[in-house]
């Protein structure tokens, strides 16, 4: 999860696609300099780095993706562990320590024991220079679409739009719900099941607590007068 956060703030800072700079090619049939330009906005570019440093953007737009990719997983992950679906059996035996006892949420993660951290960071290290290798720009693993490989350029870039796209939110959505955790003391879940989807309004969190703090704060006023 740390190193997943990380990667959520680095990836959001990923320059968007340019139009005016040289073209890169890639072995997708689609090119990238013309992908993730969106209404709106249009080209991104705050920084200027597309100007600036335009050979850096290929490596940028790569960990965009991949980014975006894990983000979107992680989505999908708060929404399954928040609806309590977990795998049986202990995830440290020698801890007495189950799946199940596993807090929902961010916090969650300091409930694993260290050598099960250990083991998750050496797993996608492995796949991080093995599987699925960083250095592999274009993102394209050879796995297709669902299996499929699609061949027509438009639909391509089509696609690849809508998993940029889908990635930059997931990473804001992301990012969004541990802000939103630890701002109501609420999982996703929680804050849905009370109405409290804002945590700008916190009365609802913590009416119960301000009326208890307020109370004892009139009874220590009362005692000095």
């Amino acid at each position: 999860m740390k190193l997943a956060v990380a990667s959520f703030l680095i990836g959001s800072a990923a320059a968007f696609a340019p139009s005016q700079v040289a073209r890169t090619s890639t072995n997708l049939a689609v090119n990238e300099l013309d992908l993730g330009v969106t209404e709106p906005l249009g080209v991104y570019d705050p920084l200027g780095w597309l100007e600036t440093e335009p050979e850096s953007f290929e490596r940028r737009r790569a960990v965009e993706r991949k980014h975006g990719r894990i983000a979107m997983a992680a989505v999908v992950g708060i929404i399954i562990h928040n609806n309590k679906i977990v795998f049986d059996g202990y995830i440290s035996p020698s801890n007495d320590l189950k799946f199940s006892d596993i807090p929902t949420g961010i916090d969650g993660i300091f409930t694993v024991p260290t050598a099960g951290l250990a083991q998750i960071l050496l797993f996608f290290g492995l796949v991080e220079l093995a599987w699925l290798p960083a250095s592999k720009y274009d993102g394209d693993y050879g796995v297709g679409w669902f299996g499929e490989d699609i061949k027509d350029p438009e639909e391509k870039a089509r696609k690849l739009n809508v998993e940029l796209n889908n990635g930059r939110a997931a990473m804001l959505g992301v990012i969004g719900n541990m802000v939103g955790e630890k701002l109501t003391g609420q999982t996703m879940y929680e804050q849905y099941a009370a109405g409290h989807i804002s945590p700008l309004v916190m009365d609802k969190v913590y009416s119960k607590h301000s009326i208890e703090a307020a109370a004892d704060t009139h009874w220590n006023i009362d005692q000095k007068f």
